[in-house]
């Protein structure tokens, strides 16, 4: 998988999924990959190694640091080729003791997070005709979770978005290509906080018998930003080792 000569901006970059995302991206040749983040603790060590990586200041729920942050990489690069959309937080509860803060924090990162990235950097993929939009959804998006409501929701409204953004966007024959992963239970600091026990379970319903690592998530991103994906849009593809609610 070639990525050379692209631009590429990943939110929530700077740690877990999206951190391994930054990686694959420079590792496949990338000409920019840009890790938009809040904190960058032990970044250096990524930065050091791939020359083209930079760390960029990123919040997904603040519509200034959003227009900064795509008007410094317009600014330097001159495009944006690839728009990963990986931040995202959990507060997990049971319906009934889940509190409107915990309910408003997982809608304004995950899901108006997404809304407000892409509405900032579609408009330079469709005026050059081209991009990959890739958006992290989840297998709770399409099968539910029990103590996650909120999160199932947005997740199932990234679903929704990239379906509709991949109609809109390529509405006047622009090849910008919009599809969503939906990651199963993956090996994040996230998931730390998961109990033992559930993770157990988790892994007990996964035909491949395992939990999956952030380099799945993104060998499957690398391949949809890549030109060998270009005949695919509109498409969730399942990275969960086959699981089974």
């Amino acid at each position: 998988m070639n990525l050379e000569h692209k631009v590429c901006l990943v939110t929530g970059g700077a740690r877990g999924i999206g951190r391994a995302i930054v990686e694959s991206f420079a590792a496949a040749g990338a000409r920019a990959v840009y890790a938009g983040d809040l904190a960058f603790d032990g970044f250096d060590e990524v930065t050091g190694r791939y020359s083209q990586v930079k760390g960029i200041d990123l919040n997904v729920t603040d519509g200034e640091s959003i227009r900064g942050a795509v008007e410094q990489i317009m600014a330097a690069e001159g495009r944006i080729d690839v728009l990963v959309n990986n931040a995202g937080i959990t507060r997990d509860g049971l319906l009934q003791k889940m509190g409107d803060d915990d309910w408003d924090a997982v809608v304004n990162v995950n899901l108006k997070g997404v809304f407000a990235v892409t509405r900032a950097v579609a408009p330079a993929m469709m005026e050059a005709g081209s991009g990959s939009i890739i958006n992290m959804a989840s297998v709770v998006a399409l099968d539910g979770n029990i103590g996650q409501t909120n999160y199932a929701a947005t997740k199932g409204g990234v679903v929704s978005m990239t379906k509709t953004w991949a109609k809109e966007f390529a509405r006047k024959g622009a090849q910008v290509r919009v599809n969503a992963l939906a990651p199963g239970f993956i090996r994040t600091p996230m998931t730390e906080t998961v109990p033992q026990k559930v993770l157990d379970l988790m892994v007990s319903k996964t035909p491949l018998g395992r939990m999956g690592e952030a380099q799945d998530i993104a060998n499957a991103a690398t391949f949809l930003a890549s030109d060998a994906a270009s005949f695919i849009t509109c498409q969730v593809l399942r990275v969960d080792g086959g699981l089974v609610f």
